[in-house]
């Protein structure tokens, strides 16, 4: 017998389909999934087969799954990365964390300046690469680090590794996380580090790193691991939860070096829980408002998820869920506030298993709780196992 383990793979920004509260959000009308199906119709047969175009308002397939699926609401107070995470653990975010659509207010940025010993550019709400090309020389003129943020709850900070290495970047946005507590929490830090030669040829590289608070109480990863389980992140996983309840961190360069190591590991390694974040969709194509590229992502995706499906063992199960939406078809480049797909698959999944809509992300952690044979009493959510037919 092999014990059961859950792998779940998080496409970050993978909404479909406006929450009843979107206009709150400024949201009316977001369907991440729906409109790149709408305006590129790219081939997905494995997600198709499995239930995911099943999870729209109105299913964009008439091909029966073969799968379980539904789609899952947000009840935590935000449409952001770190609170999208946190619940699908069993951690409702009550509290939102702050934003700064206008820039940080001066006594943050002047007291910044102090801690790093240098001055800054920007201090504004921008997109990440239109501020790479209005700022990144004079940036490698003065040495001077690009602060900027977004609607999201997010203090980024971009540097050229020419200029400041990754390792110093890191350690300034550790000061700026240490600055950005109590009145002013927020989210995430975030370090963007670029190459290149000038506007238009700069390019953001693989050593970025999120720095965000310790989550405000357990989650399932906490509760796995305490519990001896062994819990793998990869991605930006362990950076989400400022590493608590992850026994092995792994960074990813791309979405595909994601699903590479992924199946390396689901090959190799006795984990119980993986737990990975392809964060290319949201990065590189929802925030840059490029369908083509979200589709062409979500068609390799397809591709590397059917290898994955190869290689499980007869009790594992896959979780195929997201975060947020950031629909590329949106007139903004913020995450949208939408519902979240839910998809489980695995060889003792047979025949459709629809899961309707949840009424909360942190299904998804009762769920992995009662597959790893832990209590779930104390996180929010409802399991779903039962309804998958393979107890």
């Amino acid at each position: 017998m092999t014990k059961s383990r859950a792998i779940v793979i998080v496409c970050d920004s993978l909404g479909v389909g406006e929450l009843p509260d979107a206009a709150e959000f400024g949201d009316v009308g977001s369907n991440t999934l729906g409109h790149v199906l709408d305006t590129q119709h790219p081939s997905l047969p494995t997600l198709t087969r499995l239930g995911l175009l099943h999870t729209l308002p109105t299913p964009a397939t008439t091909e029966m799954p073969a799968a379980a699926y539904g789609r899952m609401a947000e009840v935590s107070a935000g449409k952001d990365t770190t609170t999208g995470h946190w619940e699908m653990m069993g951690l409702i975010v009550e509290d939102p964390f702050r934003t700064y659509p206008n820039g940080f207010p001066p006594e943050i940025i002047q007291e910044y300046e102090r801690r790093i010993g240098r001055s800054t550019l920007g201090n504004k709400a921008a997109s990440g690469t239109v501020i790479l090309d209005e700022l990144g020389e004079e940036h490698m003129r003065t040495g001077a680090p690009i602060v900027y943020t977004s609607a999201d709850s997010v203090f980024q900070v971009a540097a050229h590794e020419e200029v400041i290495p990754p390792d110093e970047l890191w350690r300034i946005c550790q000061v700026a996380r240490d600055l950005m507590r109590g009145e002013h929490n927020i989210g995430r830090i975030i370090a963007r580090p670029f190459v290149g030669a000038g506007a238009k040829r700069f390019t953001r590289t693989a050593n970025r790193k999120d720095f965000t608070v310790r989550p405000t109480g357990e989650t399932a990863l906490e509760r796995a691991h305490k519990a001896g389980r062994e819990v793998i992140g990869l991605g930006k996983i362990a950076d989400i939860f400022d590493r608590v309840g992850i026994g092995t961190e792994i960074r990813t360069e791309s979405n595909s070096d994601g699903m590479r190591k992924t199946m390396d590991l689901v090959r190799e390694s006795n984990a119980d829980l993986i737990y990975t974040n392809l964060v290319d969709f949201d990065s590189k194509y929802g925030h840059r408002n490029d369908p083509i590229g979200y589709a062409k992502a979500l068609e390799s995706f397809d591709g590397e998820l059917a290898a994955l499906l190869d290689t499980l063992r007869e009790d594992d199960l896959v979780f195929i869920t997201a975060d947020h939406g950031c629909d590329p078809c949106d007139v903004s480049t913020d995450h949208t506030r939408e519902y979240v797909p839910l998809v489980v698959a695995g060889p003792r999944i047979r025949g459709a298993r629809p899961l309707g809509t949840r009424s909360t992300f942190a299904d998804l952690g009762a769920t992995i709780c009662d597959l790893l044979e832990l209590p779930s009493a104390g996180l929010a959510g409802t399991s779903v196992l039962a309804e998958l037919g393979v107890k």
